[in-house]
């Protein structure tokens, strides 16, 4: 499994879909885009941004539940991509007891973020997602284009 860690979330320039990138935590050029939804995507901002909500949203209350029946959140792994899905997991330990629960790739990283707890892809998730080069079409071409030349500052815009 590959390390990865959330470089941020920006809005796919052609459907103006929220995307939330993961980088390689060893390796910079490695890159997945995700896309997810605007509430997932703005919960991961609020969270990468430290911004505490007035009362407990849907993933602040996950994890008061968890930690209150005297679990941790060990682990989130990306395992597959189908059908232009991604599928994740989300590891949880009681005791010595791990339970494995399956996730959307944004409610897991949501959950991870406010754990602190690491985020790996499965390598065949990272093969999957590839945009094949001889076939692209125009769109593609460009989309793929676009995710090579990202900045950092280009995710200061945020979601607002």
């Amino acid at each position: 499994m590959i390390e990865m860690v959330v470089h941020g979330v920006t809005l796919d320039p052609v459907s103006q879909m929220p995307i939330v990138v993961l980088r390689a935590k060893d390796n910079e050029e490695l890159l997945l885009p995700i896309w997810i939804g605007i509430f997932e995507a703005d919960s991961i901002v609020r969270e990468l941004q430290k911004v505490e909500p007035p009362r407990p949203m849907t993933y602040e209350l996950l994890k008061s539940i968890i930690q209150q029946m005297g679990g941790t959140v060990e682990k989130v792994v990306i395992t597959d991509l189908r059908d232009s899905t991604y599928y994740a997991e989300i590891y949880i330990v009681h005791g010595t007891n791990t339970l494995v629960v399956d996730s959307r790739p944004s409610d897991a990283i949501n959950i991870a973020l406010r754990f602190e707890a690491p985020i790996y892809v499965e390598p065949e998730v990272l093969e999957k997602s590839k945009v094949p080069k001889p076939e692209e079409d125009e769109e593609k071409q460009q989309l793929r284009e676009w995710l090579e030349n990202i900045k950092p500052e280009d995710f200061e815009k945020g979601l607002s």
